[in-house]
């Protein structure tokens, strides 16, 4: 159950509410001056009938006690979910790459009649926009094919938006990009799955003067500010961005996406989250 590193031990621990077992990575610290160990998590996995390998962190997705431990927890359905999961992900890529609207949604509504939402997004949609751009990077698709990609994967979003029915009474959040980032998805992505959970959400996802995301803040009076960057170019844009809103409001700032899961992340005057599920976002955001 332990993989072992020359700090500490890493393993998974349940927690049991409400009938249902929730899945944690942990890691065992010790400390030398105390002379005891303390437990420390590395990441919240999720729904411990839900969790399958792809959700632990790599450095440790290959651990075979880990794996072993994983496997105790309803095997059928988690073996259900990676087939479903493989399938689902292979079929969105190629159906996005040709502008098919309407077998993407197929696969979307065919997916959640099994899992939900936030699956779909964080399991599915995520991963495979991450592939398309690692591929027009590496030049084995075309600029177009991603703009095209792109375009459909923003299309599905709005519609799935259309069917939420959640009641907006919760905090308000603003969501928006540093100037120059023409990356929108995730914000669009984020507005629908908040907006199912009740929480009162401005998509300003379109790059836009730093100016008219101030007046903005000021007029509406949010809650708190998501800051989606999903180019690392874009990261020094993202640090003035916070720097401006800190400088002329008391407002929690929350910064996401793509280009914070790097190494050399400059500091924010914000909280980074470079490394959590879909699902804790409304926890994070109740929490402040």
């Amino acid at each position: 159950m332990f993989q072992q590193s020359k700090k500490f031990m890493v393993y998974l621990r349940a927690k049991t509410v409400k009938s249902d077992q929730y899945l944690y990575l942990v890691k065992s610290v010790w400390d030398s001056k105390k002379k005891t160990s303390k437990q420390e998590i590395i990441k919240y996995l999720g729904k411990a009938a839900e969790v399958v390998k792809d959700d632990i962190p790599v450095d440790y997705r290959n651990d075979s006690k880990i794996l072993s431990v994983l496997s105790k927890y309803n095997p059928k359905d988690i073996k259900k979910r990676e087939e479903a999961s493989k399938i689902s992900k292979t079929q969105l890529y190629k159906k996005l790459t040709r502008g098919d609207i309407k077998q993407s949604l197929k696969i979307y509504q065919e997916y959640v009649k099994i899992f939900n939402d936030s699956d779909f997004f964080e399991k599915i949609l995520k991963p495979v926009m991450y592939k398309i751009g690692d591929d027009w990077a590496t030049g084995k698709i075309s600029i177009a094919t991603e703009h095209v990609a792109s375009n459909v994967a923003q299309t599905l979003v709005k519609i799935i938006m259309d069917q939420v029915t959640g009641n907006a009474n919760k905090k308000k959040v603003v969501i928006c990009v540093p100037f120059g980032e023409e990356h929108r998805l995730g914000c669009d992505v984020l507005e629908t799955y908040l907006s199912t959970k009740g929480f009162k959400v401005y998509n300003m996802g379109t790059s836009m003067p730093t100016e008219s995301i101030l007046n903005f803040i000021y007029y509406n009076k949010p809650d708190v500010v998501l800051l989606s960057i999903t180019l690392e170019d874009n990261l020094l844009a993202g640090q003035r961005l916070v720097k401006k809103i800190k400088g002329q409001f008391d407002i929690p700032i929350l910064v996401g996406g793509y280009a914070t899961q790097g190494e050399n992340i400059p500091k924010f005057e914000a909280k980074i989250m470079s490394d959590i599920t879909l699902e804790e976002v409304p926890k994070i955001l109740k929490n402040i």
